[in-house]
């Protein structure tokens, strides 16, 4: 009971988190100097088109007024039209998001499962060479920019060895849509052909965006270990004769990897921003190569639907860490 109540506090605090997100979004995107209207109509337009233009889209109106019919409009599900494609926002969002899910999924679990292993085996082994060179890497990992990665990968196993694509999502016809994600869709068709061609283009930016990621989790795991395994029931099941294996990956790990959930929380925030700058780089057809097109094109309809969805999804993400945590640790339900 005390999970469910839990939950639905945290519930509640995302309505006015959301609002927050859509007014900062609505007054920036309405205050820089791009005029879309402008841009949607056309070099050729006249400045009669224009004005009607801007009446028909609303955007004579005071800024009040229209953040106030757009958020009667999201209340109902509705994102407006996106300037520049035509279509509703919300079906635009709809047939990209399976590929960014897939993509920060796959970057957030490999992430996981080698950082937290990682992180373990470098603090079990302090100040040996090992872990010299793992903090290393995860020193490199936040400190390398992932656009320029991202690139030198491709020069590396795209263009010089010819190993993997270059960028994109598949190459010919994509399996028949079932869930969206090209890995399960393929499986599904039974296509292990497609499944490989999936993978290989997927591989490349996968690692990317997962590499700062992995340094964090690894950073995170290692100084929870330490901290943990100095405790004095970790010497008192040392003196009870308990396994080394079993002290560290039963007892210990659970203890430290409190701080550890709550980053990965935080990282699948991180990794659905940094998708933006790597779906770009990629070619990747996502939430973030629309994002940046619908922002180079001032498409406000376009960037408000893409932060309102990516906020949401970041907040429900956190949800369920907070739910997470309290399973490794009731006492936090009371927080």
């Amino acid at each position: 009971m005390y999970l469910l109540t839990f939950i639905v506090k945290r519930l509640l605090w995302l309505v006015p988190s959301v609002f927050g997100i859509i007014v900062i979004t609505f007054v920036i995107s309405h205050v820089i100097p791009a005029d879309p209207v402008r841009l949607a109509a056309g070099d050729t337009a006249t400045p009669e088109q224009v004005a009607a233009l801007r009446e028909e889209l609303g955007f004579d109106r005071p800024l009040v007024v229209q953040l106030w019919y757009y958020v009667q409009n999201l209340v109902q599900g509705d994102l407006g039209e996106s300037l520049f494609t035509g279509r509703p926002v919300v079906e635009d969002l709809l047939g990209r998001l399976p590929a960014t899910i897939e993509l920060t999924l796959v970057a957030m679990i490999f992430s996981i499962v080698v950082g937290i292993p990682l992180g373990v085996v470098s603090a079990l082994r302090r100040n040996s060479l090992l872990d010299h060179v793992v903090r290393i890497v995860t020193v490199s990992g936040l400190a390398i920019a992932s656009f320029w990665l991202g690139i030198m990968l491709q020069l590396a196993f795209a263009m010089h060895f010819d190993w993997l694509p270059l960028g994109g999502r598949f190459d010919g016809f994509p399996p028949p849509t079932v869930t969206g994600f090209l890995l399960i869709d393929t499986l599904i068709d039974g296509d292990w052909e497609g499944f490989g061609n999936a993978f290989s283009h997927l591989l490349l930016p996968a690692l990317t965006l997962a590499f700062p990621a992995l340094a964090t989790i690894v950073r995170f795991t290692r100084a929870g270990v330490l901290d943990v395994i100095q405790s004095p029931y970790v010497l008192h099941e040392r003196a009870m004769g308990f396994p080394p294996s079993v002290i560290v990956w039963k007892y210990v790990l659970r203890n430290a990897l409190v701080a550890t959930v709550t980053q990965i929380g935080l990282l699948f925030g991180i990794l659905l921003a940094g998708a933006v700058v790597i779906e770009a780089v990629f070619d990747w057809p996502g939430l973030g190569y629309y994002a940046v097109n619908s922002i180079v094109m001032s498409d406000y309809n376009a960037v408000l639907g893409f932060t309102v969805w990516a906020g949401v999804i970041y907040m429900l993400v956190n949800l369920a860490v907070d739910v997470v945590l309290v399973l490794i640790d009731p006492r936090r339900s009371a927080a």
